[in-house]
């Protein structure tokens, strides 16, 4: 009997949370919410009974006035509470993809306009303002949070375009002192360079603290094939010095070397994670979505299945070390990125990892071993028929899970919706003699290939959201195709892109060539693997009246709340909606300046819950760049 006790004791101490490093309840402390990044808030005055009533009641601009003695665009937020509308700035925008950070009543924000703010989360008013001085933007899509040791205090940690990692003072916006220089650590060291040129070294996406460590991805080239590698790092927040370096594209002899040809490593790039990592803290496990290799559409000269590349990876994350993987795809040579956040959540009392990547797939599995809890196949594809390519016979494929976004194309499927855009389209793709491909069909030789998904995915960097109370996860994909070829080059590589090269649309509008959906919003039961629902997630105004529900392509991604909403902004078609989690029925929408390519957040502030997005426009999907506002959503005083 003594002994049981002593063991069930042992087991609770040891025990993992379901979600990893929570959020107090009305915060948002990290990007995903929470390390496990499931993106669920547990606020509830919002509610599917009362989220119609939403109104703004206050909007942030992100850009500086030209002229300090301008009136303060920030009162905005005094004439929107005055029942003002919206002022559209009209000069020249910067796109922002950013997720605010709340925390102890203030909110945490970089801008495309070179600085970090922080604001007031109630009124919007800005507390601080820090200029980053350098030809680097501060990292395109948010900040994170380092709480402090106990002797120093909280600072904001983030990345920036050119590669350097900065920590600013929570409280004042200072540059940290004794963290680097000055508050900022170069990046760009001799061994993560590879020989290759600086600026194509930087961080568009917020790194991730665990602990006293700061952990890194990075943005790196996409072409040529050698130059700066992805390498994945951490840093003590405290000085900023480097602690351990997890390399990607493994070394000779090390663990994934062997599944190279010989020689095709050396100084490669590529295998990058740009997006966004997550933590099991109480288990001390990050989990890292890494990317395709440089050069990522022809692999002549990588022959084998180029592990860690668009792989996810479980690293000690104190030490750095592999502790399991799994490639979805391999040999890549579609630009597969897998680039979302992997998601940690439990499924039938077993800890596990969801993931997401471009090719519109979803993975479940075991986060302490990798093994898959929902089955997964291996599946044959075709060959390619570009000289020197061997493109791998198979690749892993979920059975249960269907595909969440178009992964064939025939001729049969040309859009309908309008006789110009039918017309259109089959003309195009005649004159250039397309042929239909899909899933993991290999790009043509000297023949534009329709691939689905393309290279916007699929599921981006937006990933998912999850309700624990119902068990489901949320996921916005785009079934944007793309047309392209390898011709023969006089450059690095034997081939390159052929001059027909981009999206599936009709030229000269934003319609797409396929019939609808053209995105979508999905709702997947967790521990079955089952697709629940499925919804068109957006609207093509350009088309007549009853044919306009088409789905948009999209950037960005959702979040949920325990009074059973999911909030998302990222289709480009400028709104801002809210959705039954269970139903998946529209609840509210509303029109903002500029699409949102961001993920959303939602807090509570004086006693108020807030739901707040950036709305820019922007991004690869090159919505209008009409806006620099930060909006906050919330019910009118009077309806709480």
């Amino acid at each position: 009997m003594k002994r049981a006790l002593t063991l069930l004791l042992a087991a609770l101490s040891t025990a993992a949370p379901t979600i990893a490093g929570a959020a107090p309840d009305g915060d948002w402390t990290t990007y995903g919410h929470d390390k496990g990044g499931q993106r669920h808030s547990p606020l509830t005055q919002i509610t599917p009974a009362n989220v119609a009533s939403l109104v703004p009641a206050w909007v942030y601009h992100m850009k500086p006035p030209a002229d300090p003695a301008a009136t303060d665009a920030n009162a905005e937020a005094q004439r929107i509470a005055e029942g003002g509308a919206f002022s559209r700035r009209r000069s020249r925008f910067a796109g922002s993809q950013a997720t605010p950070l709340v925390i102890d009543g203030r909110l945490y924000l970089s801008t495309p306009y070179g600085r970090v703010v922080a604001l007031d989360p109630a009124s919007g008013k800005e507390l601080w303002a820090t200029a980053i001085p350098g030809p680097g933007q501060p990292s395109l899509r948010g900040v994170e949070y380092w709480p402090g040791d106990g002797t120093i205090g909280p600072r904001i940690v983030f990345g920036t375009r050119d590669g350097r990692l900065i920590a600013l003072d929570a409280a004042t916006g200072a540059f940290a002192q004794g963290f680097g220089v000055n508050g900022v650590v170069e990046m760009k060291t001799a061994e993560v360079l590879n020989g290759g040129e600086a600026r194509f070294y930087g961080m568009t996406s917020p790194p991730i603290v665990h602990g006293n460590l700061i952990i890194t991805g990075s943005a790196v080239q996409e072409f040529p094939p050698k130059g700066a590698a992805g390498d994945i790092r951490a840093w003590d927040a405290r000085t900023g010095a480097l602690v351990w370096t997890f390399h990607t594209v493994p070394r000779a002899g090390e663990p994934g070397s062997e599944s190279w040809a010989p020689g095709s490593t050396a100084q490669r790039s590529g295998v990058n994670a740009w997006g966004f990592l997550t933590l099991d803290a109480a288990r001390g496990i990050v989990y890292v979505p890494l990317g395709a290799p440089a050069f990522d559409r022809y692999g002549g000269d990588r022959h084998g299945d180029n592990l860690f590349s668009t792989t996810l990876v479980a690293l000690d994350a104190q030490t750095g070390k592999r502790l399991w993987h799994f490639q979805v795809i391999r040999h890549d040579i579609w630009d597969g990125d897998l680039e979302s956040p992997p998601l940690l959540l439990d499924v039938a009392g077993r800890p596990a990892v969801a993931l997401t990547s471009k090719s519109g797939l979803l993975f479940v599995l075991d986060r302490v071993t990798g093994k898959p809890i929902h089955p997964v196949a291996d599946r044959r594809f075709p060959k390619s028929d570009v000289p020197g390519e061997q493109a791998s016979p198979t690749q892993p494929i979920p059975t249960i899970t269907p595909p969440l976004a178009r992964t064939t194309f025939t001729l049969k499927d040309v859009a309908t919706l309008t006789p110009e855009l039918e017309q259109g389209c089959k003309a195009w793709i005649a004159a250039n003699h397309m042929k239909p491909g899909g899933l993991y069909v290999p790009v043509g030789f000297n023949q534009v290939t329709i691939s689905f998904p393309g290279l916007q995915g699929g599921s981006n960097w937006g990933g998912m959201a999850y309700d624990p109370d119902s068990g489901l996860l949320l996921v916005n994909t785009s079934d944007l195709g793309q047309v392209t070829s390898l011709v023969p080059s006089k450059g690095p590589l034997p081939y390159e892109r052929g001059p027909v090269s981009g999206r599936f649309q009709l030229e000269g509008t934003r319609l797409l060539c396929q019939q609808p959906p053209w995105g979508r919003l999905s709702a997947v039961n967790a521990r079955t693997g089952k697709l629940v629902w499925q919804v068109p997630l957006g609207v093509t105004d350009s088309l007549p009246e009853g044919k306009r529900l088409t789905g948009r392509p999209n950037i960005g991604g959702a979040i949920t709340t325990a009074s059973g909403l999911t909030f998302i902004g990222a289709s480009d078609d400028s709104r801002f909606r809210a959705f039954a989690t269970r139903t998946g029925k529209l609840l509210w929408e509303t029109k903002l300046d500029a699409s949102a390519h961001a993920t959303p957040v939602t807090y509570t502030a004086a006693g108020r819950q807030f739901v707040t997005v950036t709305s820019t426009g922007g991004s690869f999907l090159d919505s209008p760049l009409t806006s620099d506002t930060v909006t906050a959503f919330a019910l009118p005083e009077n309806a709480r």
